[in-house]
């Protein structure tokens, strides 16, 4: 009788399945945030899409607030991480902090920002995420551009950046693009030293 040893793939910790249950919650949260908006992300729709218990939810994120804003907070950190890992060229950093300012992480900051206007709880759940994000936005921007702008530029590029990314949800990608292209050199001759 010949003795065969199936190789068993080793069971996960306890810390790693409940990270893998946090990183569900937290992509699925993103996706419902673009698709549905703040009101159309309950905390029901999030299990359901992530595929976790009502009780794994609770366990990671006790409160609506509490989730949005760590998925939030959570991409933002994949998302410098992957500007910043690109190493982008210091002559394109404003059109790099432009493409900050857009897709999902965009769209679910902004939907966000809307409700916390009127939602006290969201409110406060918000400003230490925003301080996070400013400070990662003028650190990054700040390491592309080096001594090319002064902290104030860096400061004003991001306020534009914003503002256009907020403005270009009313405009064609072409429309977008043409306007970005017109700006861009009176902004840089403004902020660049």
């Amino acid at each position: 009788m010949t003795q065969t040893t199936e190789a068993k793939a080793p069971s996960r910790t306890q810390a790693e399945r409940s990270a893998a249950t946090r990183e569900k919650l937290l992509d699925a949260t993103i996706e419902l945030l673009v698709e549905a908006g703040y009101s159309g992300t309950s905390s029901q729709a999030v299990t359901k899409r992530a595929g976790v218990s009502r009780g794994a939810q609770l366990h990671q994120f006790p409160t609506k607030e509490s989730l949005v804003v760590a998925a939030v907070g959570h991409l933002v950190d994949k998302r410098m991480a992957e500007l910043l890992g690109a190493r982008p060229d210091p002559d394109l950093a404003l059109e790099t902090l432009c493409d900050a300012f857009s897709g999902p992480l965009f769209h679910a900051a902004l939907e966000l920002w809307v409700a916390a206007r009127t939602d006290p709880a969201l409110h406060a759940a918000m400003i230490p995420l925003e301080r996070k994000v400013g400070d990662a936005l003028r650190l990054g921007f700040a390491e592309i551009v080096g001594d090319r702008m002064s902290p104030d530029a860096v400061d004003l590029s991001i306020e534009i950046a914003r503002g256009l990314a907020v403005s270009a949800l009313f405009r064609t990608p072409d429309a977008d693009r043409q306007l970005r292209d017109r700006l861009l050199p009176a902004w840089k001759a403004m902020v660049t030293r």
